[in-house]
């Protein structure tokens, strides 16, 4: 692994590469984009990942969404998915620009929010032609929806509201205001896969100092009114696995987009494993198991 830079307009992005062993930068590798999860780093379990393509002969890239991690972008702790759907662009480009990546064979995998932002890319980037998720969400869905799905969408009307209250404070001079993206460790009120995020995000199990548990509260409007599998039952023609754990909270979102997707696809749901089991462990071997015949096949 190598830490790289690249460039999405004016903003510099942080990634990190990952290399083949016996790597020869003579030959022209397959390559695959990972994408981290809302809230998460490069180095959480889109790195492991992308570590673990790399040992399946695949040149990977796990980069910070921008705004958050270390890479460029202010104010920070935006999360905004459209901005993460042109971080996909760009980290695509910055790929095509390395001698020894072949650029008619670049793929996608991205895991939980990121599986969003990765679909709504690979929608209308035809540069990217394998997709895979893991434990995926439309963040736009589950703010709309709730973490189940379940939720009328009217509810998120007061949170528009106090958004639209901020927007005119911080315009005047108000300091911003942050929500965490996780509950706090033992918080039983919250659904399983959120307090299973908690242990992950803000335990040692998984935690990053670049990864503080904070987005701004202005982010809502952009988050509620994203739409990461809008299409794809037309423009998603790429090959597509789409990986969930029967006892995710969040498995209506996979179920929905392997549904809809237009191109050849595949549901493979891994008996008992919750949303969190595939961020880490057993649980990544299991998800890996199908990710890189997928990958192989199709790259």
């Amino acid at each position: 692994m190598e830490s790289t830079e690249f460039k999405n307009g004016n903003l510099k992005m942080s990634g990190n590469l990952y290399l083949p062993g016996g790597f020869d930068a003579g030959r022209k590798y397959a390559a695959i984009v990972v994408v981290h999860p809302g809230g998460g780093v490069k180095e959480q379990t889109a790195g492991m990942y992308a570590q673990k393509l790399s040992e399946q002969g695949f040149v990977t890239l796990a980069f910070d969404a921008s705004h958050q991690g270390a890479s460029e972008g202010m104010p920070r702790f935006l999360d905004d998915p459209m901005k993460r759907v042109g971080d996909i662009y760009s980290a695509v480009d910055y790929l095509t620009t390395l001698s020894y990546v072949d650029s008619n064979r670049i793929g996608t995998l991205g895991i939980c929010a990121g599986s969003g932002a990765t679909v709504k890319a690979a929608t209308t980037e035809r540069r990217i032609k394998a997709i895979g998720t893991v434990s995926a969400v439309d963040v736009g869905a589950a703010t709309r929806k709730g973490w189940d799905g379940t939720a009328p969408e009217s509810d998120q009307i007061a949170t528009l509201e106090a958004v639209a209250q901020q927007r005119s404070a911080e315009a005047a001079g108000a300091a911003p205001v942050y929500v965490p993206y996780v509950p706090n460790v033992g918080d039983r009120t919250a659904p399983r896969d959120l307090q299973e995020a908690a242990d992950y995000y803000l335990t040692p199990r998984g935690q990053h100092p670049n990864a503080p548990n904070k987005m701004l509260l202005t982010s809502a409007s952009y988050m509620v009114s994203f739409t990461g599998f809008d299409r794809v039952d037309t423009l998603l023609t790429q090959p597509l696995l789409v990986v969930a754990g029967s006892e995710a909270g969040s498995l209506w979102h996979s179920q929905e987009l392997h549904a809809k997707a237009a191109g050849p696809k595949e549901l493979f749901i891994i008996d008992g494993a919750t949303h969190m089991d595939l961020y880490d462990g057993n649980g990544v071997d299991l998800a890996m198991n199908k990710l890189s015949p997928f990958f192989k096949q199709n790259l």
